[in-house]
């Protein structure tokens, strides 16, 4: 490899990480998108940079994004460090704002395929889709194969929202804070415009293009168990195990 392509993979790598964009529609950094898709030197040192520091890259739309890789205590954030920015001090508030961040990235996409439900949402939207989205999960539950610590968490989830209002009697503006339902909202919905994931329109929120490269491809991949949980459909749940005891009650009996 020669030197000019390892400090063009070098400059682009610095850019991703200080939060530059990368793409095909930034005359500033134009050349260095089109050397990562022209120059296969460029490209395959750029991807080799990244997964030693544990990022990933991804592609969307002719622009470039990257993110935090599992566990990257350098590039990522610490559950205690995530509260902080996130203006909360429990963890089970932390994991209402996880939940909340779910649900929003649902309202916005289906599957891989991208398919976007709305063009944004708004504070009040979100409280609805919470409210709808824990009310399922908690019929869910019977049904569920959960485990005794994820079952606590979402009765836990549930009786933090559900003792919440709406919003809050003295302020009738949303603003971020930990005593209503719009204020947990509004804490998420400022971090993630922070994080540049969120556009923010006359108390309307849009997803960033970034969001739309994280969640067509990080989300995707990482969906993990909460997903695997929110996604279950009961009724295949109820129907699979009414045919094992038909099967169970029909198999002849095999003993002496």
């Amino acid at each position: 490899m020669e030197e000019r392509d390892l400090d063009k993979a070098l400059d682009l790598v610095s850019k991703l990480l200080i939060g530059e964009e990368v793409n095909k529609s930034h005359r500033e950094n134009l050349a260095l998108y089109e050397e990562y898709v022209s120059n296969a030197d460029v490209y395959d040192c750029v991807h080799r940079i990244l997964k030693r520091l544990n990022l990933s890259l991804y592609e969307y739309k002719e622009g470039l994004y990257v993110t935090a890789g599992e566990k990257n205590r350098v590039f990522g954030y610490t559950n205690e460090e995530l509260k902080k920015a996130l203006g909360i001090r429990l963890n089970r508030e932390l994991y209402l704002c996880y939940f909340i961040i779910y649900n929003m990235i649902t309202c916005f996409y289906h599957d891989s395929a991208g398919y976007t439900y709305t063009e944004y949402i708004k504070v009040e939207d979100m409280i609805r889709v919470v409210d709808e989205s824990l009310q399922g999960v908690l019929k869910k539950i019977e049904v569920l194969l959960l485990n005794e610590v994820e079952e606590n968490s979402f009765r836990q989830l549930a009786l933090i929202w559900e003792d919440l209002p709406a919003a809050s009697a003295e302020d009738p503006v949303f603003r971020a804070a930990r005593n209503s339902k719009a204020g947990y909202v509004k804490l998420v919905c400022n971090f993630l415009c922070a994080q540049k994931l969120l556009l923010e329109t006359q108390e309307r929120y849009y997803p960033s293009e970034r969001l739309r490269a994280l969640v067509e491809d990080y989300f995707e991949e990482y969906q993990g168990r909460l997903h695997e949980i929110m996604s279950t459909d009961c009724e295949d749940i109820k129907q699979t195990k009414e045919e094992e005891q038909e099967y169970a009650t029909d198999k002849p009996d095999s003993g002496e």
